[in-house]
């Protein structure tokens, strides 16, 4: 499971920009995300930073957290 705090991402095509970025790179993935908190939550077997850096090829900043 990756988590990555999102603060840029604050509305609901936020939420769908991500989401459609992961799954470009990983159709399997699960993306969970709490727009009150910016967070992101995905579960996949990509490696983080394939994650991440699909997350900032779509616009947006985020931080992993642990």
């Amino acid at each position: 499971m990756h988590v990555f705090q999102i603060n840029d991402m604050t509305c609901k095509h936020c939420e769908a920009s991500v989401t459609k970025a992961v799954k470009e790179v990983d159709t399997q993935a699960e993306v969970t995300i709490d727009l009150a908190t910016h967070t992101a939550k995905v579960n996949s077997n990509k490696e983080c930073s394939v994650i991440e850096k699909a997350i900032i090829d779509a616009g947006f900043t985020p931080t992993r957290q642990l």
